[in-house]
């Protein structure tokens, strides 16, 4: 994991952190992970903040799950009524659900107008490859050489970046990521339209027929590609005119995230024939979905049975319903847009200044930074990305990374960000670039 902590350097910690770590080992064993070379210990947050066990203040630049900003008034408390009244399944009848569904579906293209609830983002993953590969009657998958869509047996083999001991699935190809910085040509759209018509080409070779084309629309694993918006098409038209569909992941970008749209597909004109939604979706309590043009899904709800307990259950409708809302009243989409680019734009100086910056990308409140070695090769810098991502731990901000050699900052924060909030990162942010520059 990019960004994690090696538990063998718990001696340098202090008392009260190693005795949480080794309870947390002891009966969380091995698998569970930490962020940075400090783990930190949160006890409450609140807006954009997050406050350690020592009162600490930490700027989040990071969590999209928060997507309203954590224990948001108004979702707090549509969440306690609601559980305060009634929590059930699906297999009753219950206006809030549909009341839900109604303006989650109001947000969409007038050609998605299905929505089935799960519980999460991998979920969701298994349920739409399910959908696809019923309605094509194909299995072979296409995704990009990092992309993570979820955990579970079948959406592990279509995520690469779970690494070398997570295999792929046999059905599944990859392609490069749509990388200007380094990829081949000019033309973005066109060599990824390409490279996916390879994929289908390879697939055919071996006997099997594609299903899907599956992409997280602002490639977030893969290092963060957002531009030029519309680059997507082609490939789309490609897995389309091989009878496949193509399935938008819009857990990362989704939820007005870019600031120039709902969803992250809409920048690049298309309309997919599934949409995969998670995180951001209740603020924090699991609920997800898949939203699907009904012609795809018809003969698999017809035909399959499928039902998820926990998924669309009324609490976490009304914590949905709550988002929605607020993302409306406090007008959320626009202020990704406007301080998300004038955060961009304050990056994109600190670029000018120091060399260790390849390139700044993407749209609203999500932006990469692509750290180098050097202008002339672009060569991945990821020791210098970890140095930076801890640096600004130590300076109370919080961030991540991504990309194959984890050498991009992996930058989103909750989306009321202020530009006040944009211009204590970037003030910190120039400050760890300073001291890590002359570091080198």
């Amino acid at each position: 994991m990019v960004n994690a902590f090696n538990p063998a350097n718990a001696e340098n910690l202090d008392a009260g952190l190693r005795a949480l770590l080794a309870r947390r080992q002891k009966v969380l064993g091995p698998s569970y992970k930490l962020f940075y070379e400090e783990p930190v210990h949160l006890v409450r947050a609140e807006g954009v903040y997050m406050f350690d066990a020592q009162g600490n203040r930490y700027l989040d630049v990071y969590n999209n799950v928060p997507s309203v900003g954590h224990c948001h008034p108004h979702v707090v408390e549509a969440i306690t009524k609601q559980v305060a009244t009634l929590n059930t399944h699906t297999r009753y009848l219950h206006e809030l659900i549909l009341t839900y569904a109604e303006k989650l579906i109001g947000t969409f293209p007038p050609e998605l107008s299905n929505v089935m609830f799960t519980c999460t983002g991998s979920e969701t993953s298994d349920l739409a490859l399910r959908v696809a590969r019923n309605f094509t009657g194909a299995t072979g998958i296409i995704v990009t050489e990092t992309a993570y869509h979820g955990i579970t047996s079948a959406v592990s083999e279509i995520s690469p970046s779970l690494g070398e001991h997570v295999p792929l699935g046999q059905h599944v190809r990859t392609v490069p990521a749509p990388d200007s910085l380094r990829g081949e040509g000019a033309d973005v759209g066109e060599t990824f339209a390409r490279n996916v018509q390879a994929a289908i080409d390879d697939l055919k070779r071996h006997g099997v027929k594609v299903a899907a084309l599956i992409v997280d629309t602002i490639f977030s694993s893969d290092g963060v590609y957002a531009d030029p918006a519309g680059f997507l098409a082609p490939a789309v038209d490609a897995i389309r005119r091989a009878g496949g569909v193509f399935i938008a992941d819009e857990v990362q970008p989704g939820f007005g995230r870019t600031g120039d749209a709902m969803w992250g597909f809409q920048r690049h004109g298309v309309v997919p024939d599934l949409v995969i939604m998670g995180k951001p979706m209740g603020n924090g309590l699991p609920i997800a979905g898949m939203i699907a043009k009904p012609e795809v899904l018809q003969d698999f709800a017809l035909r399959a049975r499928y039902f998820n307990t926990f998924g669309g259950n009324p609490v976490c409708c009304a914590a949905g319903l709550a988002v929605l809302e607020v993302m409306e009243n406090e007008q959320l989409m626009q202020n990704a847009k406007s301080v998300g680019s004038y955060m961009k734009q304050g990056l994109a100086e600190l670029a000018r200044q120091y060399t260790s910056i390849g390139q700044v990308r993407g749209a609203g409140f999500f932006i990469g930074v692509d750290l180098v070695k050097d202008q002339e090769s672009h060569e991945p810098d990821p020791d210098f990305a970890i140095r930076l991502v801890n640096g600004l731990r130590k300076r109370f901000i919080l961030i991540g990374a991504s990309g194959p050699e984890g050498h991009v900052l992996k930058i989103r924060p909750p989306l009321p960000f202020s530009r006040q909030n944009a211009e204590h990162f970037l003030s910190a942010m120039e400050d760890a670039l300073r001291e890590e520059s002359a570091r080198q």
